[in-house]
């Protein structure tokens, strides 16, 4: 069957999944929200660059709310948890990269209640919180036995992120260390990450320490570095590093990180990609061991990533192709485990119809 898709934003991410609906043959676009008043009204298929497809990006959330559908892909630049509830107890089924990966137990039980009694189904996904974190490792502890420790990290060069506010406002690069000290990304991103993290030690039946340990550090410019937020003075902060640990008994046994970095040149301390370049890491530390690196979810230039990043659209059909699974499930709030293997769809030209069709 067709399952009726509405995209709640038109952002990196938001563009490439309106891009993964389109071309998905079990999925049909049927509406879009849009947060600037410019874009209100636009044909979605202009706003991604491509033909008019007949279906006008709004604002009217009431009106939106009213579409016949079946699923939102719920992208904004910041979730609104309000908003989110809104959309789930409207009867709309939600795959979001934003979060409720795992949702504490009070918040759970409060979000289960309300999709059964709207008959609704909620799904957090993506790549980083998401994929890399969560699925991908507990594929790869199942080849080990004896787990002491699981590690999930991200090396990315943070000028192929075509959100330059982001970047400057919110991650404070080309700020003072001492002003990036107070960046919001710790505890915003640590909401995701931690409930990646409380995932895997839950299922490879770990009680973790009550607090994880997080730390941030930052390397600054020695000269200045281009990049879309205008060059990186020397003594401001060109590369950052995030961790979140779950420990037991103090001992590290599951961690998530990220190191964003204005390349990897002219930085004190001298950080480095090192060999393997960008990359998303996964080490399952046991009997055996595994170390999983993944290549291709990053450009090869800093303008191929701002034309079109292979992460952010990679995390954009993480959603896409979940909505299926989402929509097929029980009310709900849905975790990796609670639905069946998420898989992509071959390219259409290689499809054979079918004597039915």
């Amino acid at each position: 069957m067709t399952y009726r898709v509405i995209q709640w934003a038109t952002g990196g991410v938001g563009r490439a999944a309106i891009q993964g609906v389109l071309a998905h043959p079990d999925l049909e676009l049927v509406g879009c929200w849009v947060h600037n008043e410019a874009k209100d009204g636009v044909d979605v298929g202009e706003l991604i660059g491509q033909a008019a497809i007949g279906v006008a990006a709004t604002r009217d959330v009431d009106a939106l709310l009213a579409v016949p559908a079946d699923c939102v892909i719920y992208s904004p630049l910041m979730p609104d948890p309000a908003e989110l509830r809104r959309i789930l107890g409207s009867g709309l089924s939600v795959v979001t990269p934003l979060g409720w990966f795992n949702p504490p137990a009070d918040e759970r039980a409060e979000l289960e209640a309300l999709c059964r009694a709207a008959g609704s189904t909620l799904h957090g996904t993506g790549i980083h919180p998401g994929g890399i974190t969560e699925r991908f490792p507990l594929m790869l502890s199942a080849l080990s036995g004896q787990i002491t420790h699981v590690r999930a990290e991200e090396f990315s060069d943070i000028r192929t992120y075509g959100a330059p506010d982001v970047i400057s406002d919110w991650m404070l690069f080309g700020k003072t260390p001492e002003e990036a000290a107070g960046s919001i990304m710790l505890a915003v991103l640590g909401g995701g990450f931690g409930q990646s993290v409380q995932l895997v030690a839950e299922e490879l039946g770990l009680t973790l320490d009550s607090e994880l340990q997080t730390t941030h550090e930052m390397a600054v410019a020695t000269a200045p570095i281009d990049s879309p937020i205008g060059a990186i003075q020397p003594g401001t902060v060109a590369a950052q590093r995030f961790r979140w640990v779950g420990t037991v008994n103090g001992e590290p046994v599951v961690t998530a990180a990220v190191n964003w970095f204005m390349g990897d040149e002219n930085l004190d301390p001298a950080w480095t990609f090192g060999p393997e370049g960008e990359r998303f890491e996964i080490e399952v530390t046991g009997d055996p061991s595994t170390h999983v690196v993944f290549h291709g979810l990053h450009p090869v230039s800093i303008e191929a990533g701002l034309a079109r990043n292979p992460g952010i659209v990679a995390t954009a059909l993480h959603c896409v192709n979940a909505v299926p699974y989402v929509c097929a499930a029980e009310p709900g709030v849905r975790t990796y485990f609670d639905l069946p293997l998420v898989a992509g769809r071959a390219a259409p030209h290689l499809i054979t119809p079918s004597l039915d069709s």
